[in-house]
């Protein structure tokens, strides 16, 4: 039996985007011209003006009226990363390469770490923070590493704040990060739809249709969500400059973050950096389709569990022991 119009409405989250993105396109059709004039007239009264200042501002309103990723056609998410990479070389001088890959094909992700292996070292954090440009004022980061009692298997019963020689004995060590839940409660929260689980499985950010409310932030049972409250402030030279425009690219202020699975890697088929970095083996990443890769090996062979399970988050993120 079919619904009535307008319970489609109401179930439907695409239908939302889509008024959201049409009343955006009135919004536009109105206002357009005006700023652009407006754009103009301020360039044309600043002494010294150029031409170079009069096309930061009109690539400033363009990404002002852009519409939600998901409602993108690939020549409009082609035309909105060209226009970040030449406003990050206009405004701050810095020639990145911004991708917009698409998910791979059969492709699920999923992540284990091994609470036996790992020493503690946080190798994984730092190479996290230089990947995905994470703030170093503040000192940011998507992922902690607990110092944990024996028989504890709560992160919160744990030490996130250790600043001596590693590994302590009787200790043991226990990472978290995002989750990347298949039924994440993080996505249901947003009221603005900047939140969302690609078929891949990686839960993405929009960042220029968050709004910062951080109702996100108060849904995830994981702490996995970070609310930048400015700028960050990166060594030019520590930039990372190979991005993707729902992973590690320049953020605005007020906005939510959170670990990627290193979008811009792993959809090319590299492994994240915190994998990449960890000197123990501790950290196992993979698809989940292939009955031949380790992620299945691990769940497959390995004493496992998953944190919280019981909330029905379906986490994509599993601790075993050797």
């Amino acid at each position: 039996m079919s619904l009535p119009d307008n319970e489609k409405e109401k179930t439907d989250p695409t239908d939302a985007l889509s008024e959201k993105s049409s009343r955006r396109a009135f919004l536009k059709g109105l206002s357009i011209g005006a700023a652009a004039a407006s754009a103009a007239l301020v360039v044309g009264c600043v002494p010294g003006a150029d031409a170079a200042a009069s096309g930061e501002l009109r690539l400033r309103w363009q990404e002002f009226f852009k519409k939600n990723y998901r409602l993108m056609t690939q020549e409009e998410k082609d035309q909105t990363v060209e226009r970040l990479e030449r406003l990050a070389a206009l405004r701050d001088g810095i020639d990145v390469q911004i991708g917009s890959e698409p998910p791979l094909p059969k492709v699920l992700y999923g992540y284990a770490f091994n609470i036996t292996r790992c020493e503690g070292f946080m190798e994984c954090v730092t190479a996290c923070i230089k990947e995905n440009n994470l703030d170093r004022k503040t000192n940011t980061q998507y992922i902690r590493i607990f110092e944990m009692e024996p028989g504890q298997l709560d992160p919160s019963t744990g030490d996130g704040k250790y600043f001596h020689e590693v590994p302590v004995e009787n200790k043991f060590y226990m990472g978290t990060q995002c989750f990347h839940c298949e039924n994440a409660p993080c996505t249901k929260a947003c009221p603005t739809k900047a939140t969302w689980k690609e078929p891949d499985g990686i839960v993405v950010v929009d960042y220029d249709w968050c709004i910062g409310c951080r109702y996100c932030q108060a849904a995830c049972p994981y702490f996995g969500r970070r609310f930048n409250w400015g700028k960050a402030e990166i060594p030019k030279e520590e930039i990372t400059t190979k991005q993707h425009y729902l992973g590690n690219r320049l953020r605005p202020m007020g906005k939510m973050e959170k670990c990627t699975f290193c979008i811009q890697r792993t959809r090319k088929g590299r492994l994240p950096a915190c994998v990449e970095a960890c000197p123990t083996g501790s950290r196992v990443f993979g698809n989940l389709l292939d009955p031949d890769s380790e992620i299945r090996y691990v769940l497959k062979h390995k004493k496992v569990f998953r944190m919280k399970e019981e909330l029905g988050t379906e986490p994509k993120f599993w601790y075993f022991i050797d």
